[in-house]
């Protein structure tokens, strides 16, 4: 994507609405670790993941490209594309993002611990090589895709928008796919 010296000079502002969509994103999170606390998998949110988990093979491809959005290396990469755009708080907000997702899923685990699905839900379809044990609240991947959305929009510029959130919905749908972690997580 080329950008035009007039749009690396518009300034990025943030606006108040973003504080709300903090305070909404964290009281969604204690919503979701309430119920992920206690180790067991609602009535609902286990409804959900047999909907998504039961979906057809052939869509595996898509889902594990999907899943590699969520991987660590995707912080620094795009920090690498911020600063070939010249934009260098983007770079650092990428770098911040990575790191913070590093530490805040640990603290959190440290309060939340649920086993992934292979543990927590009977019949579940596990796919590609999946790990079967071992915590899947909060997603790690879901956590570093959704603060890359959050720093990286603001730069966005009409339907460009939407696109890391559009990565996020990919990002969540594909644990479930693959019976890494429940819809919640």
């Amino acid at each position: 994507m080329h950008t035009t010296q007039r749009e690396r000079d518009r300034p990025v502002t943030r606006r108040r609405s973003d504080l709300g969509v903090l305070f909404g994103g964290l009281a969604l999170l204690v919503v979701c670790a309430i119920p992920a606390s206690s180790g067991r998998v609602g009535s609902v949110e286990q409804w959900a993941f047999e909907a998504i988990n039961g979906l057809p093979d052939a869509l595996e491809p898509i889902a594990n490209a999907a899943q590699f959005l969520g991987v660590l290396a995707i912080g620094p990469v795009v920090a690498v594309i911020a600063l070939v755009a010249r934009r260098p708080r983007l770079a650092i907000a990428a770098l911040l993002a990575t790191a913070g997702k590093l530490l805040g899923e640990r603290a959190l685990w440290e309060i939340v611990q649920r086993e992934r699905p292979a543990v927590t839900e009977p019949g579940a379809i596990i796919r590609g090589g999946v790990a079967t044990t071992g915590l899947s609240f909060v997603s790690g991947h879901v956590v570093l895709v959704t603060a890359l959305a959050w720093v990286a929009s603001p730069y966005l510029h009409g339907r460009w928008r939407s696109l890391p959130w559009i990565g996020v919905a990919l990002v969540a749908s594909r644990g479930s796919t693959s019976a890494r972690t429940t819809p919640w997580t």
